[in-house]
């Protein structure tokens, strides 16, 4: 199992990522974030993210 991400930890990465329980478990809830930016608060304590659906806008990348 991946390890969660707390909130307000810099994204490692641009996309949806879903918030998750303290032991795991899955809440089916997902916040958008963005590389470098903070991830959101969490509805409860001791939840977390985890990346499930990376951005494939292609922002940045130049031509």
């Amino acid at each position: 199992m991946v390890e969660p991400i707390k909130p307000g930890t810099p994204a490692p990465g641009s996309g949806q990522w879903e918030i998750v329980g303290p032991r795991g478990g899955r809440t089916g809830e997902e916040r958008t974030a963005v590389l470098g930016k903070p991830l959101p608060p969490t509805p409860k304590p001791g939840q977390g993210y985890i990346f499930v659906d990376p951005s494939r806008n292609g922002a940045g990348r130049g031509k």
